[in-house]
């Protein structure tokens, strides 16, 4: 079973589903899909929203490893993600001498905005949380007490470990940044970090098409 935690937010109900879409066409193994819906958690996650967090899941997506009962390994993703691959080869890449794995990218922002007029924070580690894969055992630093009073940064930044050593290192193909980096045919996860083709400004982003088709599957009846 590949256990996966997905952001929701209530700006990007149909990225969230047009996500799961992709990972439940893909997927060679079973998959159990966990939504991070703050509305779910509210006698857990009780730290209010602040202007930096452009999502209502920047900081909730720190309780993966508690809601996995700190067992095995758990995967979380943004829900502004489409998966063009088997999650199972990601899975296949885990690392039990690391704490968790992440796509580690080093990139400045282009804009100081991004979708719907959020601000584009720019600090070291930027985007390595947007796909995380936990060794959920050595992440018991990261209970419901800290993740409601840890500083973004501190979460975003890993500080909740003893070094960056515990960090291991995911091929940057499953996090491809949409609009940062160049199309590339061989990305594994697209990644529309600076706003998803179902906002008009960004409808012409590289693999917006294939992220439609996928949503016009999530939205398909009768015979498939």
């Amino acid at each position: 079973m590949l256990n996966i935690h997905i952001g929701y937010d209530g700006d990007e109900i149909v990225a969230y589903h047009t996500l799961c879409q992709s990972i439940l066409e893909t997927a060679s193994q079973p998959v159990r899909l966990t939504p991070i819906n703050l509305r779910n958690l509210t006698s857990v996650f009780t730290r209010p929203r602040d202007g930096l967090q452009s999502t209502e899941f920047s900081l909730s997506r720190f309780l993966t490893p508690w809601l996995s009962d700190y067992q095995g390994w758990s995967l979380f993703m943004d829900c502004d993600m489409l998966v063009r691959a088997d999650l199972a080869e990601l899975f296949a890449l885990a690392d039990p001498t690391k704490a968790v794995m992440v796509c580690q990218h080093a990139y400045e922002p282009r804009d100081a905005v991004k979708f719907l007029g959020h601000v584009q924070s720019r600090y070291a580690k930027k985007n390595w949380s947007s796909v995380m894969l936990f060794n959920n055992a050595l992440c018991r630093a990261l209970t419901p007490d800290y993740v409601n009073t840890a500083s973004g940064l501190e979460l975003h930044q890993f500080k909740w470990l003893e070094d960056d050593g515990l960090i291991g290192a995911l091929p940057l193909a499953w996090n491809w940044l949409v609009g940062e980096y160049p199309f590339n045919a061989e990305a594994r996860i697209a990644h529309f970090t600076r706003g998803g083709p179902y906002f008009p400004a960004y409808r012409d982003a590289d693999y917006a098409d294939e992220w439609r088709a996928a949503r016009d599957r999530t939205l398909s009846v009768g015979k498939g």
